[in-house]
């Protein structure tokens, strides 16, 4: 099919359900599927929206498009969960069929307020001229998980914005409520976060664009949000264009972190900790990462696995994408830790204990969790979902000695991803220390946790079905187990 724009902005009711039968079937069957992670029923997910929890589950709504793996006309879907690991379907969630959201409803968060779930979200309006108005919009569930649309916009553009002003944070602080959202500067086109404010939640005022210092942060920014960790204001958001002298990245579009001291949302102003924001995840492949702060006391968050403006194998499959597992987050030593939630461990089964077998498993299927301690003062490589005789691996090339890193390689596992940004990414650790690894695999899906959360890898991979062995290419003192991993959808 030619995805021309008449064809991806084609009405939901203008498909007919056997087509959509057919792609639900195909991604179901696909190889490549996740099983214990969030992923398309058919076509496409991306950004996570409206994470939050309400009325005892969370919530996760998923930005969709399920007729094909291409960015066509947007709508929710809704996910709800007891644990944050076993997640269930609950169906279309806000469907883009009001003047509002037209032409999709694009991403935004969710927040409890008086017995409903406030569900803020961007309404993508277009007008006969295919001009673009970015509608912020707040909707309303109830208990019954029952959705109310408004008649009317929550906050229009400013003047100084250009079309791209979207991805509203929505949440009380210090007895106010503000919005967070991405913006282009009109004038400028530089990227920025703008901020406003509300007695009601329903009279805005706008505070301006928070203070970042003096850096730039690119032509625009996307998914912007803002939570406490150990009492530090933390902002994850994701800067489009970001000059790579002021952080280092390897995808074609970041998502940061960056660590403040105090943050006045009144007077828009970030005093950072970290000179400048940093990668939050080390792999190839996360973006639009959603987190808020959970009743529990933990910040929790949960990102895309896939890319703007990138293709994956998938595609051909008519299904892309998926999410990662929920991490919860951790300040520690002036850095961001991620960290598997506890429940994730009920998957585990078959566990297998390690004991510095170079061969650890010859089948080790498509699921399943690696927990390694690996000794300092030695080097080696480890080969994931590899052929007999290693040829064809996802490689993790480690060093616990002098200039102690780990290299993840996907340049052999199979089918290239996105190789115009390459093939490895590399990450520094601590010279002469042992090294941990918590390796999730997933179908197509890898995370790697390095040294108790302090770095996350993230990636997709299209390895062969009978490539499913793991191993060390030589003799390497470590300790580990290996579990098989059960299924959520």
């Amino acid at each position: 099919m030619e995805w021309t724009r008449k064809q991806r902005y084609r009405k939901y009711k203008d498909w007919d359900a056997q087509t959509l039968l057919n792609l639900q079937a195909q991604a179901a069957t696909s190889p490549y599927q996740m099983h214990y992670h969030i992923h398309p029923l058919s076509g496409l997910i991306n950004d996570p929206n409206g994470f939050s929890y309400y009325n005892g589950e969370y919530h996760l709504f998923c930005q969709s498009y399920p007729f094909g793996p291409v960015h066509g006309v947007k709508s929710w879907i809704h996910y709800a969960s007891p644990d944050l690991v076993h997640w269930h379907y609950l169906g279309s969630a806000i469907d883009p069929d009001s003047d509002l959201d037209n032409a999709g409803a694009y991403s935004g968060s969710a927040m409890e307020h008086n017995g409903k779930l406030l569900l803020m979200y961007t309404g993508n309006h277009r007008d006969e001229d295919w001009t673009r108005i970015p509608y912020q919009v707040i909707a309303e569930m109830d208990e019954n998980n029952h959705i109310t649309k408004p008649d009317k916009v929550a906050i229009l553009p400013p003047n100084h914005v250009s079309e791209h002003f979207r991805d509203p944070q929505l949440f009380k602080h210090d007895g106010k409520y503000y919005v967070l959202l991405g913006a282009q500067d009109a004038k400028t086109k530089s990227g920025h976060i703008d901020i406003y404010e509300s007695d009601d939640l329903k009279t805005w005022h706008e505070n301006g664009y928070l203070d970042l210092g003096k850096d730039e942060m690119g032509y625009m920014i996307e998914c912007p949000n803002l939570v406490f960790i150990n009492n530090y204001p933390v902002l994850i958001f994701c800067p489009q264009g970001l000059d790579k002298t002021v952080a280092d990245y390897k995808n074609i579009y970041p998502n940061m972190y960056w660590i403040g001291k105090d943050i006045n949302l009144s007077e828009a102003k970030f005093t950072p900790l970290q000179a400048h924001p940093a990668n939050l995840d080390d792999g190839f492949d996360v973006y639009a990462t959603q987190a808020f702060n959970a009743p529990d006391g933990n910040a929790y968050a949960i990102s895309w696995v896939g890319l703007p403006d990138c293709t994956y194998p998938t595609d051909k499959e008519n299904w892309a994408n998926c999410y990662s597992q929920v991490k919860r987050l951790e300040i520690k030593d002036g850095a961001l830790y991620q960290h598997p939630v506890d429940a994730i461990k009920n998957l585990r089964h078959n566990e297998k204990q390690l004991n510095n077998e170079k061969i650890i498993s010859q089948a080790a299927g498509k699921q399943y969790e690696l927990k390694l301690h690996l000794l300092a003062g030695q080097s080696g490589k480890l080969y994931l979902a590899s052929n007999e005789d290693l040829s064809s691996s996802l490689v993790l090339d480690f060093n616990t000695d002098q200039n102690a890193k780990l290299t993840i390689d996907r340049a052999s596992s199979g089918p290239a991803v996105n190789p115009d940004y390459g093939a490895t990414r590399t990450i520094d650790l601590k010279d002469d220390q042992d090294l941990d690894l918590d390796i999730f695999i997933d179908g197509s899906l890898c995370e790697i946790f390095i040294n108790n959360g302090r770095h996350v890898a993230t990636l997709r991979f299209f390895a062969p079905t009978p490539n499913q062995k793991i191993a060390f290419d030589k003799d390497t003192k470590y300790t580990g187990r290996l579990w098989s991993m059960n299924s959520i959808l």
